[in-house]
C-alpha cells in the first residue's frame, strides 16, 4: 500500500448534488428554493432575531433602567477573605493590587474595592483603588492602613 493507492471506502463518499444545472438534473428552475421571497434570492442571510416580519421579541419586551457610560465597575474583596488568605500564608501583611491580581481575584485592568464583611485579626497595609467606610474603619482599628492607589 502506498499513498498513491489510498482511497475512501466504497460507499463512504457521494458526489456533490449540483443544483440548478438544467432540467435534466431533476433540480432546475427554482433549485429547491421555492417561489419568490427573500429566501429565494441570492445574497440572502437571515438577520439575528428576525421572525419573518413579525415584531421580534427583543423589540416587543418593554425596556427599563439606565446604565451610565461613566460608571466604575469594581471587583470586590471582603475582609474575611483577606484574613483567610493571610492565615493560609497566601498574602503578607502588606497587600497591593498586584498581590490580589496574582492571587486570581481580579485581572490587571480591574478596579478593586475592599468591602467590610468579616473581622480582621492581623495588622495589614492594603493599597487598592477603593474602600468602604466600614472596611477602612476595621483596617485602621486593627492597626493597619488603607491606602488608595
Amino acid at each position: 500500500m502506498e499513498l498513491s493507492n489510498l482511497r475512501p471506502a466504497l460507499g463512504s463518499t457521494k458526489n456533490k448534488y449540483r443544483k440548478g444545472r438544467g432540467e435534466g438534473s431533476g433540480n432546475a428552475g427554482t433549485s429547491g428554493r421555492g417561489h419568490k421571497g427573500a429566501k429565494s434570492r441570492s445574497g440572502y442571510s437571515k438577520k439575528i432575531g428576525f421572525e419573518g416580519g413579525q415584531m421580534p421579541l427583543q423589540r416587543r419586551v418593554p425596556k427599563f433602567g439606565f446604565n451610565s457610560r461613566n460608571r466604575k465597575v469594581y471587583k470586590t474583596l471582603n475582609l474575611d477573605t483577606i484574613q483567610k488568605l493571610i492565615d493560609e500564608k497566601r498574602f503578607s501583611t502588606d497587600i497591593s493590587k498586584e498581590d490580589i491580581v496574582n492571587a486570581g481575584f481580579a485581572s490587571k485592568n480591574d478596579l478593586i474595592k475592599i468591602l467590610g464583611r468579616g473581622e480582621l485579626k492581623s495588622t495589614v497595609n492594603i493599597t487598592v483603588d477603593a474602600f468602604t467606610k466600614s472596611a477602612k474603619e476595621v483596617i485602621e482599628k486593627s492597626g493597619g492602613s488603607a491606602n488608595i492607589k
